[in-house]
């Protein structure tokens, strides 16, 4: 698959009305503000028959989940050619940002955040392609979903969520893996894989966030031990995704740093438009290939996320993983074996300078290469992923954190090469993401934050060294938004200009839209493809 259509099928899009005219934006925020809105594409949906079932209806108060059982849908077969998920979900009064997961058979296929209402409420519906754990929803599965949630007499907001599967019957893409596994869990704590004897290729998703209310929610800010900030980290603000196979490295990746729907101390910035992935929180996905010759023995093998950064002991981080395989249909054991396996030095340096404006500089690096073979019922086929990830960010606060910056950059590259019968294919992908914000607490306790945010990517396919696809993601987010702090809701007076621009283009076409806001007001909404 490229990376356009991808990107374009994992998707989430939040449903709106249109833009106001200037003179119906209001001198500052009022009671009520736009529906939440996005301006990633839609997913597109073919035609012909559709069925659909309702998975989970909920209203969270608290830290109880919802259970419930799947069951397929009777009328549109066992093989489909989409499956679309859909949350809607409504909710008013005071309440803080809410993260969230659904698991169908144990299976993590979605996992949220939630918007702030207005004290008049609000609307928000979330869509994800999700026809990759189509295996899944073959069968009768327990559901769990959970957005936890605390309702009292000062924050009143019930969150209140119906979720449900749209399938589209017709001929399955072939793209789509045969087996969707989770990780079992030993008694000594121990998570473990066992895949089938005839897997030929096999990736691993983890649905990575830094949560909890602590500050891991806010890691990109967190400065090493000696200097004088309110988030301390040990050696700092570093964080990298890995995860390992019978303790060998077998992954890493950087983690995308999300900004929840209260970040940077100021919910104005994202009442209508939330930062980018905010409500469909995307997987990272590691190829591990490679190591299908090893885990092909028929025997479990132990497999363990981690997060290099985080203090010893300290919590803040959950990474679900699901595995997706592909199976030779032809052949009841796939032999393989892993043939290369090299790992860079890590470089994680956090330098503390002290001044009136303090500074922490941090860079960061690391590079890992693993390669392997299987000898499928289609010839030997060799496996070799390259990662290649680098940090660089700059933060500076003055005493009292009255002046909070930062800047920083993340990138992610990575290579696959699949060499087996005609020309060796390549997937080349490298991802941007950028953070630049500065938030100042001024006269009369006015606190202003001026913040842009990019997901970035670039991705290209090559055949025998000849381009095949190519595409170019750059979704951009902007907010410049000013309030009073340390008073009731209703004496705030708060301002604030927010956009996003989405483009998504290559050899399979193109999507571009810009949506603005000021004052909760959606004033923008222009398509350029």
């Amino acid at each position: 698959m490229s990376m356009l259509a991808g990107a374009t099928l994992l998707a989430s899009t939040l449903l709106g009305t249109g833009p106001a005219r200037a003179a119906d934006v209001p001198a500052e925020f009022g009671t009520d503000w736009h529906d939440p809105v996005t301006a990633a594409p839609p997913v597109a949906k073919p035609g012909g028959r559709a069925c659909e079932v309702t998975l989970a209806q909920a209203q969270f108060r608290d830290f109880t989940p919802y259970r419930g059982t799947y069951t397929p849908p009777a009328d549109c077969g066992d093989r489909w050619s989409k499956v679309v998920l859909r949350l809607d979900g409504k909710v008013k009064g005071r309440q803080y940002d809410r993260l969230g997961y659904l698991h169908v058979g144990g299976v993590e296929i979605f996992r949220t955040s939630t918007p702030q209402p207005s004290p008049d409420g609000i609307e928000w519906s979330v869509e994800k392609d999700v026809t990759r754990y189509s295996d899944t929803f073959r069968g009768r599965q327990d559901v769990e979903m959970l957005i936890g949630n605390v309702v009292d007499d000062t924050y009143t907001g019930v969150l209140d969520v119906k979720v449900t599967l749209t399938f589209h019957q017709g001929r399955p893409d072939g793209k789509s893996p045969d087996r969707v596994l989770t990780l079992d869990q030993g008694t000594d704590g121990a998570t473990t894989l066992t895949t089938p004897r005839n897997s030929e290729r096999v990736v691993a998703e983890v649905y990575a966030t830094g949560s909890g209310g602590g500050c891991e929610e806010y890691w990109y800010l967190t400065v090493p031990d000696p200097a004088p900030y309110s988030c301390k980290a040990g050696q700092g603000p570093y964080r990298e995704v890995q995860i390992r196979v019978d303790g060998r490295l077998a992954g890493i990746a950087a983690p995308f740093p999300t900004v929840w729907t209260g970040g940077w101390s100021n919910p104005f910035l994202w009442y209508v438009i939330p930062g980018p992935r905010a409500f469909d929180i995307k997987p990272i996905t590691y190829d591990l290939t490679p190591f299908a010759g090893l885990l092909n023995d028929g025997r479990p093998h132990r497999v363990e996320v981690s997060v290099v950064g985080v203090p010893e002991g300290q919590t803040g981080w959950s990474t679900p993983v699901n595995v997706l395989v592909w199976q030779d249909e032809q052949r009841a054991h796939v032999p393989g074996k892993l043939t290369v396996h090299k790992s860079g030095d890590l470089t994680n340096s956090s330098s503390y300078t002290p001044a009136s404006e303090h500074r922490v500089d941090t860079e960061g690096a690391h590079r890992l290469t693993v390669a392997g073979y299987v000898d499928t019922s289609h010839g030997r086929v060799t496996t070799t992923v390259s990662r290649s990830l680098a940090t660089s960010s700059e933060h500076r606060w003055v005493d009292g954190e009255t002046t909070d910056a930062l800047d920083a950059t993340w990138t992610d590259d990575e290579s696959v090469t699949v060499d087996g019968r005609g020309p060796a294919r390549t997937t080349r992908t490298d991802r941007t993401y950028t953070m630049d914000g500065t938030t100042t607490l001024g006269a009369g306790d006015r606190l202003r934050t001026v913040l842009t945010l990019g997901d970035r990517a670039t991705a290209v396919e090559t055949r025998g060294g000849r381009r095949t696809a190519w595409s170019r993601l750059d979704d951009s987010y902007a907010g410049d938004a000013t309030y009073t702090a340390n008073v009731p809701r209703d004496q705030r007076h708060a301002v604030g200009t927010t956009s996003e621009r989405y483009r998504l283009y290559g050899s399979h076409g193109c999507y571009d839209r810009t949506l603005t806001t000021v004052q909760g007001v959606l004033t923008g909404d222009r398509h350029r493809c």
